[in-house]
């Protein structure tokens, strides 16, 4: 539909179907899972544990992302802008989808806690996007640099 055809109606109940769909259905991906093709390792019970509770943090940020870009897209005024983060958070389902299948490969579980996480990440969404697309941006790069540098010190465990 487009923007200006959208009312506020419309706005909210999409966003309540996003935040739903991030919360309580299975994620799908519109891309493979880019995993190495390789055997895999069996792990040891330490170390599944380990893992799972790591790849748990990781699912934990994808369903942030989502709530982020929820809110920021429903904050701006600009019509591209909502739609750049419309792209992101359908980029980010991947990131979800993919954490969500490595969770379950490794026996684990979603947080129970995402409901709240993603309350906490729409609200500081909201809150940027209402300070303006500027800020809002500059919130976009800065989470991405700090996801970056979380996801370097994983690697390094």
């Amino acid at each position: 539909m487009p923007d200006q055809a959208r009312t506020t109606t419309d706005q909210l109940l999409a966003t309540a179907d996003a935040s739903l769909r991030t919360l309580f259905a299975t994620p799908r991906a519109s891309r493979p899972c880019p995993t190495l093709a390789h055997e895999p390792t069996e792990l040891s019970g330490a170390d599944k544990a380990e893992s799972g509770a790591l790849m748990r943090v990781n699912h934990v940020g994808e369903v942030c992302a989502q709530a982020l870009y929820t809110a920021q897209a429903l904050a701006t005024r600009s019509p591209s802008l909502r739609t750049h983060f419309a792209q992101a958070s359908a980029e980010e389902t991947d990131h979800l989808a993919w954490t969500r299948q490595r969770l379950d490969e490794l026996g684990s579980r979603p947080s129970l806690l995402n409901p709240l996480w993603y309350a906490g990440a729409f609200g500081l969404g909201l809150l940027a996007g209402r300070l303006g697309d500027r800020v809002s941006l500059g919130f976009v790069v800065e989470t991405e640099k700090q996801v970056e540098a979380h996801l370097q010190g994983h690697m390094q465990r």
